[in-house]
Order: structure tokens, then C-alpha cells, then sequence
């Protein structure tokens, strides 16, 4: 079951509390390449923080998913109201990103890294 479409506008996000979802990125000419697979306790979407709020990946069920949805309006507006609350969202949310951006790299060398030619850039 799709969740999101990548490009889609992002107007909420889910904490996972089972179940798997796997996040996959749209490639023309062929199915949709995953990206990676979240679990219990991950932060599913990060594209509702940052303008224009739109998702960055698709996202589909790979199993029966249960998880807490929140509304990014909602959030956002607490997070204007709440600077110490906005600050502590951002920088989890940043947090996310940055295990993404490593667990990408780290697909990206296991894939890549046996065909390199050890030139570097």
C-alpha cells in the first residue's frame, strides 16, 4: 500500500510504532528504486519541515504499519509559538536526515565501491 508519492505535498508525518515501510525514489523507465526500509520507532517523512513541503521519496507499507500521525500545520504553528520546542523538532528532524544521508552513502559504496577505480575526486 503506497503512503505518499514522491513530489506529493507533505502535510503530515508518522512515528512508526510497527510494521515496515520502505522509502523509494521514482527512476524513469523502470520501478521505483528503494531507498531504505524504517521500522518501529522511525520518523517517517521529514519533507513536512522544510519549504515547499513536498515529499523528497515515496513511502509504501511493506507490512501491516501501526504509527502516531501528526499534522505538519499543527506542528509547524507550534513550533512558531514554542521557539525551544521548534528548535528541539529541527534539530531531530536534522538528526534524521543525517543517518538518511550516511545510511545512502554507505548503499551507494556497497554498491559502487567494487567497480571504483580507486581514482579519487
Amino acid at each position: 500500500m503506497r503512503i505518499f508519492e514522491e513530489h506529493d505535498r507533505a502535510d503530515r508525518f508518522w512515528v512508526l510504532r510497527s510494521g515496515r515501510v520502505a522509502l523509494d525514489m521514482h527512476v524513469p523507465g523502470r520501478r521505483a528504486a528503494d531507498v531504505e526500509v524504517l521500522g518501529s520507532g522511525y520518523l517517517l517523512g521529514w519533507s513536512w519541515l522544510f519549504p515547499p513541503h513536498v515529499w523528497h521519496l515515496g513511502a509504501r507499507a511493506l507490512t501491516e504499519v501501526a504509527a502516531d500521525e501528526f499534522d505538519a500545520n499543527a506542528v509547524r504553528a507550534l513550533c512558531t509559538e514554542d521557539p525551544e520546542l521548534g528548535q528541539a523538532v529541527a534539530l531531530g528532524v536534522a538528526a534524521v536526515i543525517g543517518r538518511r544521508l550516511m545510511a545512502a552513502r554507505t548503499r551507494l559504496l556497497d554498491l559502487y565501491a567494487p567497480y571504483c577505480s580507486g581514482t579519487r575526486f
